[in-house]
């Protein structure tokens, strides 16, 4: 948790030293990287917060959500939006509809326009924004589309009725951000590199604590303040010198970078994707921004949110800081954080009421020689460094297949080591729904012709005794659905049964180390992932392999 990113002139204290306690916050985008970041933020601040989500079950195992007031809705629904901003003194808007297809910008329009006019009737005393960072005397229509659609959010909110605070960043340093997961893994994995002219480019980066400072200080700027600010850290550098810099502090050997002018930013998209957990989909936009010079050319937010001693704070102290953040497991949000532009929402088919059509399942049950805690703490841990207790080579096929279809791949890994919450993405999985100690549901989100869940019980029978259950289920579109299930059924057993026998076999070894008192050193929910991996082969559990079909309603 930032400790100084509500310091200085924070929301309940004007730039004349008057209180102005009691601010109700609407903040939509809550579930996303920095907006699950604003909330405590705003909470220790002393504020009320209400949090706009289409799913409000997202938000329900973070820390802070039983101090705030969650509302179902979307801001492209006028009737919802309504509802949310009814009584709300200062509303952040911090969604955007990046990658749901070539119409965004216009999504991202009639959604600006519907919170402006809405804002208006509610009687918001202010919106606050986050858009990015545009370069002088570059014309608007030689912008990205990304770029182009969050400066014309911007003005939709500066030429309406309420006064409005629209902050510009660049590059945002932080642990989990999406610019600091690339430049991580770009680093960390390539000593040498043939890169795109863009690194040469002069970018004004700026700290996640910085961010989150402003934009807390925002809510209590005077009636008057209407316009933008563009908000940096103190260094301008460019992106090579910003690997240079992230080589050093990681103790790495000096990158040799080699720049071309041949890579464009949809094969640098496709480059990063590849090297990088970060998708094509999110790595061009980033990099499409970075084709001019994205500096500051103000500081005027210091007159209404003034600086405090070390801050902003500089480019090395914030990557050192997001580096600590990652060791330390102690990852707030992710760029991850938010669900993958288009993924699936549609409700688990179940039994009797679902009506949609074929159903196929792979489902197993097996006995553990181990308590439910103990299964359990296996289930958890799953995933990410941990890995899926099953065939390694044709899950790493699978990601990389994914990969090379635009998909998120395997790569996304884990916020924490040891605990996950609804919402979380899980390598190429998102965790929707978790009943601790019972139940783990995953979604796919992953590109298939349908839509797939993976669920894991850990349960007891009649006579106490622990038992595994697991479930693969695929809803297919389709024929090229229906033509996908069966081509990888014959793999389910080495796949799926292999998974559900080392489970359970890793279960039961932690619990016996745990009982003969053995000392690894480490934390025990990881022995079982170890020593799984180091199985000479694969263990197969008796499929239950079904079909059913049910007609339309």
């Amino acid at each position: 948790m930032n400790t100084d990113a509500g310091t200085g002139t924070g929301p309940d204290t004007g730039p004349d030293g008057q209180r102005d306690e009691g601010l109700h916050c609407l903040v939509t985008g809550a579930s996303g990287y920095i907006g699950g970041r604003l909330v405590p933020e705003l909470l220790r601040a002393g504020h009320r917060v209400r949090c706009l989500a289409r799913t409000p079950d997202k938000l329900r195992d973070h820390p802070w959500a039983g101090d705030v007031e969650t509302v179902r809705g979307d801001v492209t629904d006028p009737g919802s939006v309504a509802g949310a901003l009814r009584g709300i003194d200062v509303a952040y808007y911090l969604v955007h509809a990046l990658g749901t297809g070539t119409g965004f910008e216009e999504t991202d329009r009639q959604a600006a326009h519907i919170f402006a006019q809405e804002a208006r009737a509610a009687g918001v005393r202010r919106i606050v924004y986050l858009g990015g960072l545009t370069p002088r005397g570059v014309p608007e229509q030689s912008l990205s589309p990304h770029l182009r659609s969050r400066a014309e959010v911007g003005r939709i909110f500066l030429d309406g009725p309420v006064p409005a605070t629209v902050l510009r960043a660049a590059v945002v340093i932080g642990s989990g951000s999406a610019s600091f997961e690339m430049l991580r893994y770009l680093t960390e994995r390539l000593p040498v590199m043939v890169t795109p002219s863009w690194v040469h480019t002069r970018i004004q980066p700026v700290a996640v604590r910085d961010v989150l400072r402003y934009l807390v200080g925002s809510a209590g700027m005077p009636p008057e303040v209407d316009r933008m600010f563009d908000i940096g850290g103190p260094d301008v550098l460019t992106y090579r010198e910003m690997m240079q810099r992230y080589a050093a502090l990681a103790g790495l050997r000096r990158r040799l970078v080699v720049p071309v002018p041949v890579l464009t930013p949809r094969l640098s998209s496709h480059w990063i994707g590849l090297v990088t957990p970060v998708p094509a989909s999110l790595a061009r936009p980033l990099t499409e921004s970075l084709r001019h010079e994205v500096v500051c050319h103000e500081h005027d937010i210091a007159r209404y949110v003034p600086d405090v001693p070390g801050s902003p704070l500089p480019f090395d102290e914030a990557l050192a800081l997001a580096l600590r953040r990652v060791r330390e497991a102690q990852v707030a949000t992710r760029w991850s954080s938010a669900s993958v532009p288009g993924a699936p929402s549609d409700p688990l088919p179940t039994d009797p009421d679902w009506a949609g059509g074929s159903l196929y399942q792979d489902e197993r049950r097996m006995p553990v020689e181990a308590s439910v805690e103990s299964l359990w703490k296996v289930i958890e841990g799953i995933g990410g460094d941990n890995g899926w207790y099953s065939f390694p080579l044709a899950w790493a096929v699978r990601g990389w297949l994914d990969r090379f279809v635009g998909g998120v791949g395997l790569r996304r890994g884990r916020r924490d080591a040891e605990r996950l919450r609804v919402g979380d993405s899980l390598d190429f999985w998102r965790v929707e729904e978790i009943e601790p100690g019972r139940l783990l549901r995953l979604r796919a989100e992953m590109r298939l012709p349908g839509l797939a869940w993976l669920e894991m019980y850990a349960d007891t029978d009649d006579e106490g005794r622990t038992h595994y259950r697991q479930r693969a289920l695929f809803h297919p579109r389709g024929l090229p659905g229906h033509a996908y299930w069966w081509s990888v059924a014959p793999f389910h057993a080495v796949v799926f049964g292999g998974m559900a026998r080392n489970i359970t076999q890793a279960a039961a070894k932690g619990m016996s180390a745990h009982g003969t008192g053995a000392r690894t050193g480490r934390r025990g929910s990881r022995e079982p992932a170890r020593h799984v991996r180091r199985a000479r082969h694969l263990l197969r559990a008796r499929p239950l392999l079904r079909a059913r079909r049910t007609r339309r309603g």
